[in-house]
């Protein structure tokens, strides 16, 4: 199987799971516990948290530890005072999308940010919903569809001139482009792990000191009393282990990506018909998605999955694949053509022979459908 969905979850790196393996093995002790297993155990999640922070250009008293993006998004809306204003973008993940509507439903006032034809927030969307005097606004960095990458700090800095908190879902753009939550100038961030070769079942939450956090699990004291439950103390060592390679090897791992993804889109623009969306919006490195007239999404995938190839289909969130990606909808692609579309998420381990077998491949089906 030749895997191009890495934007879905990446594979352990084998230097992580070397990390990871005494806390499975050995040091299994509560991190809780005071006698000396206990604390060799804390000193591993403490050094976990530096880890993280370095890679985001934080304290490491400003990471939470999460079991991943998902409960970290959730965690970041919960901030929302009773009978708030929220405001997210028409792009976001559905761990924002759907607390969000449920939050709306609950009486929070929702507004949606609208974004342009690249995907793209502009400076008059976020005038825009100013006006509605948001209590938080939530603005991913890089979109997991797209690929696409927010110009955030200036909305940011707008935003907070208002007196509006801002998070952002910088779930896909950690690991793949620098990412400094100070320069963002949020005051909120989600990461996860296993985007980043980094094991399943970890995340974090990054937040402004002062922020005032509201524990969605209680029952312990667990990080800093804003999290209980006992740690799941190997993902996080794992976790830690992932941010520092990142952060060590992220200009090499950029240029490697970024490279794999001009070749694919340099045979991507030789079949007929074929878009590639967002082509001229700042991308991440490693994401092409793209559609093709006529062609049903979800069926293509199937059959490059019985050709041996692990892709997404934008229209894999909707039920039954009956509806097109709501992020194409917001940028205003058409539907069939959103139906159509097709997500290569491009990871370390893959080579310029398989992109040229992708290629070949792909044109042949297009032929026969």
């Amino acid at each position: 199987m030749i895997y191009f969905d890495h934007n879905a979850t990446t594979p352990v790196d084998d230097r992580v799971l070397e990390a990871m393996l005494p806390f499975l093995k050995s040091f299994y002790a509560n991190p809780s516990s005071l006698y000396r297993y206990g604390r060799i155990v804390r000193s591993a999640i403490d050094a976990a948290r530096e880890q993280v922070a370095a890679l985001v250009d934080v304290q490491s008293s400003q990471i939470i530890f999460t079991s991943g993006g998902t409960e970290s998004n959730n965690l970041a809306l919960a901030t929302l005072p009773p009978q708030g204003r929220l405001a997210i973008s028409a792009i976001e993940h559905p761990s924002i999308t759907e607390p969000a509507l449920r939050l709306k439903r609950l009486g929070t006032e929702l507004s949606i940010i609208n974004v342009d034809a690249n995907g793209l927030i502009t400076q008059a969307a976020i005038d825009k919903i100013i006006k509605k005097k948001p209590d938080l606004v939530s603005i991913m960095l890089a979109n997991n569809e797209t690929g696409v990458i927010q110009n955030l700090a200036p909305h940011a800095r707008k935003l907070r001139a208002n007196d509006i908190t801002v998070h952002t879902d910088a779930v896909q753009a950690l690991g793949k482009i620098p990412v400094s939550f100070n320069q963002l100038g949020v005051h909120l961030m989600s990461l996860s792990s296993h985007k980043i070769y980094g094991p399943k079942g970890c995340g974090a939450l990054v937040f402004e000191k002062g922020i005032e956090i509201k524990p969605v699990l209680l029952g312990g004291g667990q990080e800093q009393e804003l999290r209980a439950g006992t740690e799941n103390v190997a993902a996080i060592v794992g976790f830690g282990k992932a941010a520092e390679l990142a952060k060590t090897e992220l200009a090499k791992r950029n240029e490697q990506l970024l490279a794999l993804r001009e070749l694919l889109e340099a045979g991507l623009t030789t079949i007929p018909g074929l878009t590639i969306f967002a082509q001229q919006a700042d991308r991440l490195p490693n994401t092409v998605q793209f559609g093709i007239p006529e062609i049903d999404g979800e069926m293509l995938l199937m059959k490059l999955d019985q050709k041996g190839f692990a892709v997404s289909s934008g229209s894999a969130c909707a039920s039954g694949g009956s509806m097109p990606s709501p992020v194409l909808i917001a940028m205003g692609v058409e539907s069939g053509l959103a139906k159509s579309a097709i997500r290569i998420s491009l990871g370390l381990a893959n080579t310029s022979a398989e992109i040229f077998e992708f290629i070949n491949l792909l044109k042949a089906l297009v032929c026969q459908a």
